[in-house]
């Protein structure tokens, strides 16, 4: 059966470029169940409601289905609210009555409709290797448009078609941040501190640390590209259950690395952690 054109892909079609040729200045079009490019590539519009433009060999780092279902219970517990209102806020100083935003890695799509919430006029753009997660995020909300792609290629999007790009705990490609933003536009950066969830770190040894130097890199590599406008430590101990403290753990890179049955065992009894990441808007250079 024909796939029709979802509302949110097609409000988002002038920002898309056609990730095979790339050179072509004109947008991808609709053509039944899939969207083609002047040069007739083509690429399919899943049932789902994203757009699959992800190419040849794909990404392995994307959410599972099990990460994916970890991670659509855990924010549904409202315990990250105060990071997707941090968030919400950051973009809203840098966007026009009518903006864009992208959310590059953006999981379930829960930061993006958070900002779109908050900005009625907006339009929202989500990327991920997930398939799992981009069927959460295509249906996360009526103006939030969702597609497959790997960060760490060249975006498929046009240049300065951004008004504010989000990289929420998602992995950083300075260079195409800056390309698709438009002159006035914000890169919004979260990302853990070393005191982020350390309590969980010490019941769960094998879970993924925080590097001391991951901030030290991530300021080199936006340098060349980007300058600091402000940042937000948000810190708050969170109260969770065991089922509550088993989706965090799931939904984090740490599942990839820790069986499921070592995940299970934060079942056992409830637990207090620390949430602290900061949040930074950044200007382009």
């Amino acid at each position: 059966m024909p796939v029709s054109l979802p509302p949110a892909l097609e409000l988002c079609l002038d920002l898309l470029r056609c990730p095979t040729c790339r050179t072509s200045p004109r947008p991808l079009n609709p053509d039944r169940s899939t969207l083609r490019c002047p040069a007739g590539h083509t690429f399919d519009i899943a049932r789902h409601g994203y757009a699959s433009l992800l190419t040849g060999v794909r990404a392995t780092s994307g959410d599972d289905t099990a990460m994916a279902q970890a991670r659509d219970r855990f924010l549904a517990t409202g315990r990250y609210e105060p990071i997707r209102r941090a968030v919400a806020h950051l973009a809203a100083d840098a966007l026009p009555e009518r903006g864009t935003v992208v959310d590059v890695g953006c999981g379930t799509g829960y930061y993006l409709s958070g900002v779109l919430d908050q900005r009625p006029g907006t339009r929202g753009l989500g990327l991920d290797t997930s398939v799992r997660a981009l069927r959460s995020a295509a249906r996360t909300h009526a103006r939030a448009a969702a597609a497959t792609w790997d960060v760490f290629r060249p975006f498929p999007l046009g240049d300065g078609v951004a008004d504010v790009v989000l990289d929420v705990f998602a992995p950083r490609n300075p260079a195409e941040f800056h390309r698709v933003l438009r002159p006035h536009g914000r890169l919004i950066v979260v990302r853990p501190t070393g005191r982020h969830l350390f309590e969980l770190r010490g019941r769960v040894p094998a879970l993924v640390t925080i590097d001391p130097a991951k901030e030290q890199r991530l300021h080199r590599a936006l340098n060349p590209y980007f300058k600091s406008a402000l940042t937000q430590l948000i810190e708050y101990p969170m109260d969770l259950t065991g089922p509550e403290a088993s989706d965090l753990l799931g939904m984090t890179p740490s599942a990839r690395h820790v069986n499921r049955a070592a995940l299970s065992k934060a079942d056992l009894l409830p637990t207090r952690a620390t949430t602290s990441v900061l949040a930074t808007a950044y200007r382009l250079r």
